[in-house]
């Protein structure tokens, strides 16, 4: 049986998916089609609906619940992996004001919704590609940028300050780990399919996992320029137990943002499914 399954460039993901794509493990009779592109574009996609398997934002899993249901491998959630807020000068959070212009990577990204939530004054947001933000700031265009990915560990490099780590807000408001990311499935798809597509993600993991820190070519070739040891930094961060089995504790983050988003008036209907499938 043949899947199309959307996912990023981003090592994370290369890392958690490059066994079961390129026949390093048994897939349980499954073949994929892969769609490998920026997480705003699969974003995009998801509302659009066309592919079976995606990478997401959970602040666009909580607009495409009635389509999508979420697995339990594959996440991107945990503690001190949230995007940073950042600008060319020092600035404290106070700095940002309604008038301010911030650079974001994509409307739909759970990024924007934790910039929503901490900073509901500040509307002027502009859309960029995640990887031309810090240079837009530098430049002066834009007064904040929103960065996610590789950002965290090379702005510093770029000469940029970190204004507000939202995902150390999140925490410390919340009580919760920071959902970042998942990976769902078409809700039509058979409970048994679902399963099985789960479990192919965890033996994909473990494979990973057991030949780090070796970086197989297919992570370093998606990642293009990206040094070395910022790739295992961006898999050590990102891939975790929770990237396993998401568990009470994920399930928890995930309702958390969900009660959040509601009561920010940002989501338009209720939940009336599960979110697992």
């Amino acid at each position: 049986m043949k899947l199309t399954l959307g996912f990023s460039p981003c090592p994370n993901d290369t890392f958690i998916f490059d066994a079961m794509v390129n026949g390093k493990i048994d897939t349980r009779g499954l073949e994929f089609d892969c769609v490998i592109e920026d997480v705003e574009r699969l974003n995009q996609r998801a509302f659009e609906g066309h592919i079976d398997i995606t990478k997401l934002s959970f602040n666009t899993f909580l607009h495409t619940i009635e389509h999508y249901a979420l697995l339990h491998s594959g996440s991107a959630l945990g503690k001190g992996v949230g995007p940073l807020l950042v600008s060319k000068e020092p600035m404290g959070p106070g700095g940002i004001s309604a008038q301010s212009r911030i650079a974001i990577p994509g409307i739909n990204t759970t990024a924007n919704l934790l910039c929503t939530l901490a900073f509901p004054k500040a509307i002027h947001k502009t859309e960029l590609v995640f990887n031309e933000i810090e240079d837009a700031v530098l430049a002066g265009t834009f007064d904040a940028g929103l960065i996610i990915h590789e950002g965290r560990f090379t702005y510093e490099n770029k000469g940029l300050h970190k204004i507000i780590d939202l995902g150390e807000w999140w925490e410390t408001e919340m009580d919760a780990l920071i959902p970042l990311g998942g990976i769902v499935v078409k809700r039509s798809f058979d409970p048994a399919l679902c399963a099985t597509i789960d479990a192919v993600i965890r033996d994909s993991i473990a494979y990973s996992r057991s030949n780090y820190p070796a970086l197989a070519p297919f992570i370093i070739d998606n990642a293009q320029e990206m040094e070395e040891d910022v790739m295992r930094k961006h898999i050590e961060l990102y891939v975790n137990d929770y990237s396993v089995e998401l568990g009470q504790v994920g399930e928890k983050a995930i309702m958390t943002l969900y009660g959040k988003a509601r009561e920010a008036g940002l989501l338009a209907a209720n939940f009336n499914k599960g979110i697992f499938y």
